[in-house]
């Protein structure tokens, strides 16, 4: 959904009118500047739909927001187990937020299954509301539970709240022509109607999503706007619920401008449809679907009418092949893929360096080694990205920092590889292509030029004083090969995988060229033009954290922290990881200590390590879940002290 931010007095006068919409009543009302919600459920109660409607309502009402699906691992695992559990949290404040939160101060759990998996991350205090008629006998027992944690007194430190959902909503639903396994399907919806009256959400849009939903099958859509409502007049009518809370507009966290709630991997998807209209260029996908990069293919899908087109290969191999055939034809090629796709590719991203044509590929991180864990998050592809293929094969290698920014990072990705006519490693991961947060939707002249220039005619001059084409005569200043499109008059030449001869393309097996091409090859990835590394640092600290890819939002979040209690500490996050940008080694060699939070075991502390001999320390975590803001406060200070 999309919101107008115009300016900080009009907001102040939405959130006004958000506060006539609250329920009537003499129930108490409080006023929070924040909250955090986790739904947790078997991965058949939907909650990940359960999510995406308060998130999206909650986008609408103007609130800053980032959230955290969390998915199981198997396809279907069994029903009530512990390893079925599917949850969804949402962040959302009244000011700037970085992180889904470290930990919820609402649970929502809907079977024993749910709360087991998730009350090790709930503090002494929180609200936990519980679906009661999941807790049978053979479903606590199913999960470990010998006696019902809603009666043993376990969770005395908690504000429990039991409600019979499954039951509740079979009432409401009564006057349907629905078999009661129908009816409980509606659930979710009561929890959803139940929680959008607790935080005064808007209600409007979830109604014309099920209606649309459900076009098709309207007493299915009428059923569960039923669920939906009866929810809400559950919370505004129970005595067990006698406080709703008030979470105002983020009036402050926003430039103005035309804001929507969006995904990394939906950010990614527009990003890269951008760079082909700005490009004036056809995009092409070539892909074979990988948890979590399939939603990539799944988007472009829906978008021929901007002249994309996309191809679901029979594997990895031959997803990456057609693109490149696309992009020796002209076309702005992409292929996306996870870790163990990026391993079947290497191949063929060499024979890209090789013919020095432009290709983006997309790597979506999760959990590794091989198969890993699909649906969990990871930082551990980097080395590979960076080396991963056999001989002298440098690529450039960026990564977006948050979800919005995969947007511009796919745009500055396409940017790299039309310039400088090579592939490019683009590496999002599962926590940022899952989570969403606002971002501002940018005017069309706010987007960078990246039309090309494809070969017209011959470009260089015999001996003879014939003029030929040579395909690997070089742009002076980015080493770049002409782009020459196939069929066209007088530009034909050779490609394929076999050395080529400096100049004319040729078949070449002289050492000499075979050493001025890898290392010409070489010159021209380290003379990419990057930014200068930005440095936060307002202190003039003796200690730098360093950080790349999705983990600004905590590093920040921490370094936020750490400055509220006094300590001065200095941030910096690498966009380009290869090339590092230029003032990377002076911005190190400005500090006594310099830290490197990373979701896995320190790969680019190596490179930083190995390339400006500076002692970086590694702080790692590969455990498939992105880190807590207070965890890395913690760790910071200890190098502050140290």
């Amino acid at each position: 959904m999309t919101s107008q931010v115009s300016s900080p007095s009009e907001q102040a006068d939405e959130a006004v009118v958000g506060e006539q919409r609250k329920p009537a009543g003499t129930k108490d009302v409080r006023r929070l500047d924040r909250v955090i919600i986790r739904f947790a459920g078997d991965s058949g109660d939907g909650m990940q739909l359960t999510g995406d409607r308060f998130t999206s309502e909650t986008a609408s009402f103007g609130n800053d927001l980032s959230t955290l699906p969390n998915f199981p691992a198997e396809i279907r695992a069994p029903a009530g187990t512990l390893p079925g559990v599917s949850s969804f949290q949402l962040h959302f404040a009244d000011h700037d937020i970085l992180t889904p939160g470290d930990a919820p101060n609402v649970l929502v759990a809907m079977n024993p299954a749910a709360l087991k998996a998730n009350l090790g991350d709930v503090p002494r205090g929180a609200e936990i509301i519980v679906n009661t008629d999941e807790f049978t006998k053979r479903a606590m027992q199913k999960v470990g539970y010998a006696t019902s944690p809603l009666e043993d007194g376990s969770l005395d430190g908690y504000s429990l709240h039991p409600v019979p959902l499954t039951t509740l909503t079979v009432e409401a639903l009564k006057e349907f022509d629905l078999t009661r396994k129908e009816a409980e399907r509606s659930k979710n919806m009561f929890a959803l109607g139940l929680l959008s009256w607790m935080y005064h959400r808007p209600t409007e849009g979830t109604e014309k999503f099920l209606k649309a939903k459900f076009a098709k099958k309207p007493d299915i859509a009428a059923a569960n706007i039923t669920a939906f409502r009866a929810g809400w007049n559950f919370g505004e009518t129970t005595e067990d619920f006698a406080v709703s809370y008030e979470i105002a507009p983020a009036t402050t966290a926003f430039p103005v401008g035309t804001y929507r709630n969006i995904s990394g991997n939906l950010a990614l998807s527009y990003g890269l449809i951008a760079a082909s209209r700005q490009a004036d260029l056809p995009l092409y996908l070539g892909s074979y679907p990988i948890t979590p990069a399939s939603d990539i293919l799944h988007e472009l899908s829906r978008h021929k009418n901007f002249g994309v087109r996309t191809f679901q290969a029979e594997d990895e191999i031959a997803g990456i092949g057609a693109a490149l055939g696309a992009a020796f034809g002209g076309s702005l090629a992409v292929t996306t893929t996870s870790g163990p796709g990026v391993a079947l590719k290497s191949e063929t991203i060499g024979l890209a360096v090789s013919l020095e044509l432009p290709l983006l590929v997309i790597d979506i991180q999760r959990g590794g080694p091989s198969t890993g864990l699909p649906t969990k998050t990871e930082q551990a592809d980097l080395l590979q990205a960076m080396f991963g293929r056999n001989g002298e094969a440098p690529v450039p290698v960026i990564a977006p920092c948050t979800p919005a920014d995969c947007f511009d990072a796919a745009l500055e990705a396409a940017r790299i590889a039309l310039t400088y006519r090579t592939p490019v490693m683009l590496l999002s991961d599962g926590y940022l292509a899952n989570g969403s947060e606002p971002w501002r939707i940018p005017e069309t002249d706010e987007l960078p030029d990246l039309t090309v220039q494809f070969a017209q005619g011959p470009n260089h001059t015999l001996d003879d004083g014939s003029e030929v084409f040579w395909p690997y005569k070089r742009d002076p200043q980015t080493l770049a090969r002409p782009w020459a499109i196939p069929g066209t008059p007088g530009l034909e030449h050779r490609i394929g995988g076999i050395e080529k001869e400096d100049g004319t393309g040729n078949i070449s097996y002289a050492p000499a060229n075979h050493d001025f091409m890898v290392r010409t090859r070489q010159a021209k990835i380290d003379g990419i033009e990057v930014p200068d590394l930005e440095v936060d640092d307002p202190h003039e600290a003796k200690t730098l954290v360093l950080g790349w890819g999705s983990t600004y939002g905590p590093i920040t979040a921490a370094v936020r922290r750490l400055r509220t209690a006094g300590e001065s500490i200095a941030q910096a996050h690498l966009r380009h990881l290869n090339p590092f940008p230029r003032n990377l080694g002076a911005v190190l060699g400005r500090y006594e200590k310099v830290l490197i939070p990373e979701m896995n075991l320190g790969q680019l502390a190596t490179l930083v390590r190995a390339k400006y001999l500076v002692d970086a320390h590694s702080y790692n975590q590969v455990n498939g879940m992105p880190f807590k803001a207070e965890q890395l406060a913690k760790a910071l200070k200890e190098a502050i002290d140290a």
